[in-house]
């Protein structure tokens, strides 16, 4: 048997964190199995679709899809032939009570203490009416048993048709409703698995029985439980970015994102980090935890700290650049980016963070920061910056190496530390007090910015001097 899932989202938002690991453990399951994952838009809601939202977040999660994107609302046709079939075979009918009537019944119902259900006033109701009088479509649900199904994540389920009323299929303008159009694409789309959130279990036994009315094989199903947040409550946004290209926007690489998300409920041994191929190797649904889980916004930027730097320069640059350009940086006149990268990778958490600490590699700056400055560009910091910069300034093979022995030299020529030479430098450089190992920051900002620079250091001391 070929295996195949699908996502399914409904497209009232953007793709949020937790259909983003539904999808991933779909998509997981299927790549494990070498079978087949269908992204699918349940889009029945017309006035609130996004589905744009839905797909950019798959794509830059690199959550590729087989079959798709389907629409529900481009297969009406199908779903109403079939309706129209199940009322010729009994299986469904037509339900003409008011919405007064409705209502005073849950009111009703209620009041007793009783879970609010329909109570079949039409399953059996054979009066004549008029074509277009108004009416829904209902299914004729089972009367007695169960329904019994093994969710590959929590066991053994069971519900009894007694507390399962008929559910409406068919609204009265004549769009099927959500439940009967997800069975029909399963059906459809020969989807075997069904991964999806615990919030669908109440679903599942209702469409378990629609598809053995028609005839149709039942997939097997696995329900996730939910996220939480920190604190212990369902995650929203309260709790920061719940939608996936926020974190997107908030610098983070989708690796971490998505191997984060991989591990709020699944695990593998102790194992912390997991590239692609080896979540495509080890996922289980035998390993998915019943419990929920708990997002930790540290772990996920210990992560992204981690893909910074341990995936390649070169990639990772091709994230940051979406940054540097919302940060409105002209990268023409210094390091490359992938450069950028290993200078500022250790200690920047995010690609935000890189882009909003290294303006001054491409930029020359108005000013110094005051601290840094009032610190360490005194009258004491003169000569150390005098003579480096000549040093610097006799450099013809500009490298991190040559830089680094400038430095050293100047400090063993004035027998001070290293510290009374370097600190000045790094603020003259590049305005503030931190930065990377001077040297391979002196060396990207380059020899004639970095000379300039000093002087505009030099000057401040001088001015500094004759105020006082």
């Amino acid at each position: 048997m070929k295996i195949k899932t699908r996502f399914a989202p409904s497209p009232t938002g953007y793709l949020h964190v937790g259909g983003a690991r539904t999808a991933l453990y779909s998509w997981l399951f299927a790549r494990h199995h070498q079978g087949e994952f269908v992204l699918r838009i349940e889009d029945t809601d017309l006035e609130r679709s996004t589905q744009d939202a839905i797909m950019d977040g798959m794509n830059w999660l690199n959550l590729d899809w087989d079959e798709g994107p389907y629409y529900q609302t481009k297969r009406f046709d199908r779903y109403n032939a079939v309706i129209d079939e199940m009322l010729v075979q009994g299986t469904a009918y037509k339900c003409y009570c008011s919405r007064e009537r409705l209502e005073a019944l849950r009111e009703d119902q209620m009041a007793k203490g009783e879970k609010p259900r329909y109570d079949g006033c039409c399953r059996d109701y054979h009066a004549h009416h008029a074509d277009n009088e108004p009416h829904v479509v209902r299914f004729r649900n089972p009367q007695d048993g169960s329904v019994i199904f093994n969710d590959r994540i929590r066991g053994p389920i069971e519900f009894s048709n007694q507390e399962l009323d008929d559910l409406i299929i068919r609204r009265t303008d004549g769009s099927p409703t959500y439940n009967f159009c997800v069975v029909i694409d399963d059906w459809d789309m020969e989807i075997t698995h069904v991964i999806r959130g615990e919030d669908h279990i109440n679903n599942t036994p209702r469409q378990i029985n629609i598809l053995k009315a028609l005839g149709a094989p039942v997939p097997e199903y696995a329900h996730v439980s939910m996220i939480l947040g920190d604190d212990g409550k369902k995650l929203s946004k309260r709790h920061g970015a719940v939608g996936v290209m926020q974190y997107r926007d908030d610098g983070y690489l989708p690796e971490a994102l998505l191997n984060y998300l991989v591990r709020l409920g699944w695990s593998h041994g102790d194992q912390e980090i997991f590239s692609i191929d080896e979540m495509m190797q080890l996922f289980t649904l035998d390993a998915v935890s019943k419990s929920a889980s708990a997002f930790n916004t540290e772990k996920l930027q210990w992560l992204n700290h981690h893909y910074i730097n341990h995936l390649p320069a070169e990639y990772v640059a091709t994230h940051l650049s979406w940054h540097i350009e919302q940060a409105g940086i002209d990268t023409r006149t210094g390091p490359q980016l992938c450069e950028l990268v290993t200078l500022l990778g250790e200690r920047c958490k995010t690609l935000k963070e890189i882009a909003a600490s290294c303006r001054y590699f491409y930029e020359d700056f108005a000013e110094f920061d005051a601290d840094s400055a009032k610190k360490h560009l005194r009258q004491l910091a003169r000569q150390p910056l005098e003579l480096v910069r000549e040093k610097l300034a006799a450099i013809s093979d500009w490298t991190a190496e040559n830089i680094h022995h400038a430095i050293q030299g100047t400090a063993d020529e004035l027998q001070q530390g290293m510290g009374k030479v370097g600190m000045p430098l790094r603020v003259a450089v590049t305005g503030a007090g931190q930065s990377p190992g001077v040297d391979v920051t002196v060396h990207a900002v380059g020899q004639q910015r970095a000379l300039a620079r000093i002087d505009k250091a030099l000057a401040f001391i001088a001015e500094r001097e004759a105020q006082q």
